[in-house]
């Protein structure tokens, strides 16, 4: 218009009569454009007003007809709105006005979550994918019932690999005439594949010790809420035929890889047989480890064959390296000293400088006194170093054995671990799921009573140099002493034996007993916590200390020991703290109860007589509390890790 405007003007200055026609020209489609826009505007306008009702419709359809849920609350969390989908999928009359957590805990957890607000309630049998919008006070919920139903069918079929393990066959078998073995083998077959034949597990005796088990996940449910049967059944079954067999079961599980599925099921075997037998283990890829059975003591081994091998390859060790390095657990007690001065000895016996690492400023009164002793042995002493001097000495050839723990957490210093490039493990406590690793040799026997008695095995079958003087071995003569109670617990032949080799070298039982000896303060405090003692269910005593006082661990250790020897007591727990922030617990039993299931359950560990555990910023009454589920859930079964 504005050109048609400037043309207009430019021609009526030129040419009146041409620039009147361009004119009314111009005015002209000016007024039918106007004319045409408005009609458009008009059209457009009505077009929107139409679409915004049908989207407003739509939108009505939606809250509701359409299978999704929407619920409206207030800042109380209390129900103002939901659409009829929601109203009809609840058991209730009327939703408005419930409380949003009375309908289900579960929205507790949503409504507190900071960084996701979506998660999976289940509501009336069915499954709900649920998101919450917190400005909008909204909740919005997708049936997933199916897609979860499809999920679980896909996981119940995955295929599981067992491997099943007889402890002690070939001990048992061995000198049995063939009639007997015969029997023997028919019994354990048969005995097994009526457990298959009641699950529907698929089982092949794959050598005269050993069978597979290929089953899927839906079975391996069924299995542990059975807590494995399987054990129960082969121990009493054989034990009725004079044979006591027990069974150990490594499980693979959660892998569509069949190598894999094998891979775990071997890995699960060998950790159950590392923690003594007559167990199942069940191995995840993800590392997730579960535990079933351990109830009874692991049987003693015959033969010496395994001793002697392990003697001549940590000998070979020994002379490769040179220097060797012996560290055992943080507040060492006489075990730990005693098999590290073994170890150190047997360096000696190879002609390698071995040191023994140790914190001066972490030592009970007794390991005090014997380091006393020590000290009055200047050739001895010497040998014992810190772990600062530890880490500057150490070389890429340096031998580093660890005795008396596996658990990196425990030994005395960490960093030792990480720069060692050669490491042997030497324990006797049950291995658990955390492991020193990478290792060159693992000499672990659960059914041994201390660490000291497999290093005396150990020293027996090395080269002949240089004798036990009377100190080293009074040394680990202390350390078995102390760890059987005086020969009364975990105690077999090879105990005495052990005991016997050291007696010849001169250990002297009369120092062992100044070394142990305790002062009127220390029995004082023990009494004390025995006052407090309650019994929790029958033969299950707990003693604790104040809030306000702090124990060292072996008054809580020696304090449960003596709860052992009372009457009606076939398992004791004192619970005490050792600093502001943190608190053990010391679990001692007879055998009837395995304490280290219950301490496992509190990260702890132990052997199924003898475990501990401590537990950071909880006080005294939730500990006990702590403790006493543990107990419970012990009693009932299985065990997770």
């Amino acid at each position: 218009m504005l050109l048609g405007v400037v043309a207009s003007y430019l021609l009526l200055s030129s040419n009146i009569l041409v620039g009147l026609l361009f004119a009314l020209l111009v005015i002209g489609v000016s007024i039918y454009s106007w004319i045409l826009e408005q009609r458009v505007y008009e059209e457009t306008e009505k077009h929107i007003e139409t679409l915004s009702y049908r989207m407003k419709k739509v939108g009505e359809e939606a809250l509701l007809e359409m299978p999704i849920g929407i619920i409206l609350i207030n800042d109380q969390y209390v129900i103002e709105w939901a659409n009829p989908y929601m109203t009809q999928k609840l058991p209730f009359d009327t939703i408005i006005g419930e409380g949003l957590v009375s309908i289900s805990k579960d929205f507790q957890q949503l409504l507190k979550q900071e960084d996701s607000k979506e998660m999976t309630i289940s509501l009336d049998d069915k499954d709900y994918k649920v998101f919450y919008k917190a400005e909008e006070k909204l909740l919005y919920f997708f049936d997933i019932t199916e897609q979860v139903e499809m999920e679980s069918l896909y996981y119940g079929d995955r295929t599981v690999i067992a491997v099943l393990f007889i402890d002690n066959y070939d001990e048992i078998a061995q000198g049995m005439d063939d009639q007997t073995r015969g029997q023997l083998n028919s019994i354990v077959t048969s005995c097994v594949n009526n457990w298959g034949a009641r699950y529907g597990i698929y089982v092949k005796r794959i050598s005269s010790d050993r069978f597979l088990a290929v089953y899927n996940e839906s079975i391996l449910v069924e299995l542990e809420k059975s807590k494995f049967s399987i054990l129960d059944d082969i121990r009493e079954t054989t034990s009725k035929f004079g044979f006591s067999l027990t069974l150990s079961v490594g499980v693979g599980a959660g892998s569509t890889s069949l190598v894999e599925l094998g891979e775990l099921a071997q890995s699960s075997l060998d950790l159950v047989l590392g923690r003594g037998g007559d167990q199942v283990a069940i191995k995840q890829p993800s590392g997730k480890v579960k535990f079933y059975g351990g109830k009874t003591n692991p049987v003693e081994k015959r033969t010496r064959v395994r001793a002697r091998v392990i003697s001549h390859a940590l000998r070979d060790l020994i002379q490769d390296s040179d220097q060797v390095f012996v560290m055992g657990h943080r507040m060492p007690d006489m075990d730990a000293i005693g098999a590290a001065v073994g170890v150190r000895k047997m360096a000696e016996m190879n002609k390698v400088e071995g040191y023994v690492i140790i914190d001066f400023n972490e030592l009970d009164k007794s390991v005090l006194r014997l380091m006393a002793e020590i000290k009055k042995k200047p050739e001895l002493f010497s040998h014992f170093i810190t772990p600062e001097e530890a880490m500057n000495k150490m070389t890429d050839k340096t031998l580093l054995v660890v005795v008396d723990t596996h658990k990196p957490s425990l030994v005395i210093e960490e960093k030792l671990l990480q720069k060692a490039e050669k490491i042997v493990v030497i324990d006797h406590h049950r291995r658990g799921e955390e492991f020193i690793s990478p290792t060159m040799l693992v000499y672990m026997e659960p059914y041994a009573s201390s660490t000291s008695e497999l290093v005396t095995e150990l020293i027996e079958y090395q080269p002949k140099n240089e004798k036990i003087n009377m100190l080293e071995a009074t040394s680990m003569l202390a350390g078995i002493i102390v760890d059987t109670k005086s020969f009364t617990l975990r105690t077999g032949a090879r105990t005495f034996e052990a005991a016997s080799y050291l007696r010849t070298f001169g250990a002297d039982t009369v120092l062992v007993q100044q070394l142990l000896k305790e002062d009127i303060d220390t029995y004082i405090e023990r009494s004390k916590i025995v006052q407090t003692v309650e019994f929790f269910k029958e033969g299950i005593a707990i003693g604790h200390g104040p809030e306000n006082v702090s124990y060292s661990q072996v008054l809580l250790a020696q304090t449960a020991d003596i709860l052992l020897t009372m009457n009606d007591v076939s398992a004791s727990f004192v619970v005490g703290r050792k600093s502001d922030s943190s608190l053990a617990i010391s679990a001692r039993s007879l055998g009837d109860i395995n304490v280290q299931l219950v301490m496992e359950k509190l990260s702890g560990g132990g052997h199924l007589t003898n475990a501990a555990c401590q537990l950071e910023n909880v006080t005294i009454e939730e500990a006990i509390e702590m403790l006493k589920q543990a107990i419970e859930e012990t009693l009932e079964g299985g065990k997770s890790e």
